[in-house]
């Protein structure tokens, strides 16, 4: 099993001064990176292999990796269009989707709890599996899991009206393929690319993969666990003050 981080974006929405903008993943809390919390969690759930999908500053990315010695140390794919949407970031890592294996892929802008981790990776399962957390607040940013006879039918921020579920939630942001899967993900966002799309959010993709007939995806719930994805500043308060302490 092998894991990919998407690190690419600016994290303009976080509004940090000119000077001082730095990837998401390099935030501290609690004196550690959220990329080095990534790294522990990853290697405690016996992940080794680890793809850095990054854009923005770059060597700041590579420069805390030094920092921190980790062996092996992951791999690194470049996505120099980083402005753009994030399918395109996931089309930087196609090699490693499609070169076998279970995978996870990963927004790097996540701070939470170990058994996050565990109920990502651990066990077999059918392979496929996205996390659901039922506790989320209503609006237009959360992506949204619609889930029906236990079987999950939407991943999208916009729903359409009048669309039936039994239980709805917020995606953590955390994918598991199993190798068609990752494969066949590979395909659809070369797709996305050759078709003038490259500037959606990749869950689009997953979205397309999640909608296929005779794929089987698992849900995992994961209410109740903490976790935050950062992307405003009031994201960084709640990470610090809510989320950081039940660690």
């Amino acid at each position: 099993m092998r894991a990919i981080i998407l690190a690419a974006g600016r994290g303009s929405r976080l509004r940090q001064a000119a000077d001082q903008q730095r990837p998401k993943c390099l935030m501290q809390f609690g004196g550690r990176s959220l990329l080095e919390r990534h790294l522990h969690l990853l290697r405690q759930a016996g992940v080794e292999e680890v793809v850095l999908a990054l854009g923005f500053r770059h060597e700041l990315v590579e420069a805390e990796l030094d920092r921190l010695g980790w062996q092996p140390r992951p791999q690194i794919v470049l996505n120099a269009r980083f402005e753009l949407g994030s399918v395109l970031t996931v089309h930087t890592a196609a090699h490693a989707l499609g070169r076998g294996g279970d995978v996870l892929l990963m927004d790097a802008d996540v701070l939470y709890h170990e058994r996050i981790m565990t109920a990502l990776a651990a066990g077999e399962g059918p392979g496929n599996r996205l996390l659901m957390d039922r506790d989320f607040e209503a609006g237009e940013e959360p992506v949204k899991v619609c889930v029906r006879d236990g079987v999950p039918i939407e991943l999208r921020k916009q729903l359409a009206p009048g669309l039936q579920y039994d239980s709805i939630g917020e995606s953590v942001g955390f994918f598991r393929f199993d190798e068609a899967g990752a494969r066949r993900l590979a395909a659809l966002v070369a797709d996305y690319i050759d078709t003038a799309r490259a500037h959606l959010p990749h869950e689009e993709a997953v979205r397309d993969l999640l909608l296929e007939r005779g794929r089987t995806f698992e849900v995992a719930d994961v209410t109740g666990l903490p976790w935050i994805e950062i992307d405003f500043p009031g994201d960084v308060a709640r990470a610090a003050a809510e989320v950081l302490p039940q660690l």
